[in-house]
């Protein structure tokens, strides 16, 4: 078990069908003592799913966009869990009429909340967690982003423009944790049918397409991210940091 006797923090939890639970759930079968933080639609929800895995503990984080809830969050793991050595963020949301429409009519508001939850909310973490001395030296963190922050994908819209500024983020972190001995790394996911997904204008078209072209033609499911979260956690990943890895089957690397 690559992760015995860590212990990781998965921000975003939401259901069984949600990325991050697929993190948990790698994470636990590693070894590793797991937190996950939610927001209060979903914290009945999450608390019943982690009834099947003994240990594992749930915390409030009801709004990134605000500090204070970050910091009420992680003062409350810390208090409870002491130091951490992985932390999950699994964290991203637009409007729902900025991914439905054509991206020049994204609005100015719309344009900064996607911004500010998808992509400043991993700067506003880190930053916390790093004021609070949570993070163990040799600690990994991680934030998941999606092939739309690199090219431009129908239906994706403001939400790619997030997670190219994520994607950024992530380098720029990688160089300030790095004097801290810590690290910081991106898993740029295939797409999978979650609630977020959703949103995604004939998101269904998108799977079709990934299974046909993709070189190991299939589509990517939660606990493969997950799995490749868990190496990233691990020691086994120590000298990466600042990389964006595809977690895609492939499908990146295909030209025309």
């Amino acid at each position: 078990m690559i992760l015995k006797g860590k212990k990781v923090v998965i921000m975003g939890v939401r259901n069984k069908w949600s990325i991050a639970w697929g993190a948990v759930q790698s994470a636990y079968e590693q070894g590793a003592e797991v937190i996950c933080t939610c927001s209060g639609d979903s914290i009945d929800k999450v608390k019943e799913l982690v009834k099947e895995l003994p240990g594992t503990s749930v915390y409030l984080c009801n709004d990134v966009s605000k500090d204070e809830d970050i910091e009420n969050c992680l003062e409350e793991i810390k208090k409870d869990h002491g130091k951490i050595d992985g932390l999950l963020h699994a964290i991203a949301h637009a409007n729902t009429e900025d991914l439905r429409n054509d991206f020049i009519l994204t609005s100015r508001d719309g344009y900064a909340h996607a911004q500010d939850v998808s992509s400043y909310s991993l700067v506003a973490i880190v930053r916390i967690a790093k004021e609070k001395e949570m993070l163990n030296e040799g600690a990994s963190i991680v934030a998941y982003t999606y092939y739309g922050s690199e090219k431009a994908i129908e239906g994706y819209n403001v939400m790619g423009v997030a997670k190219a500024a994520l994607e950024a983020s992530i380098r720029y972190l990688s160089v300030d944790l790095g004097k801290m001995k810590c690290r910081i790394n991106g898993i740029s996911a295939g797409p999978i049918k979650t609630l977020s997904a959703k949103g995604i204008k004939d998101f269904g078209s998108i799977l079709t397409v990934v299974e046909e072209r993709a070189p190991l033609h299939q589509n990517v499911t939660t606990k493969q991210v997950g799995d490749s979260t868990a190496f990233l956690f691990s020691d086994l990943s120590s000298a990466i940091t600042g990389e964006i890895i595809h977690v895609d089957n492939g499908y990146n690397i295909v030209g025309v």
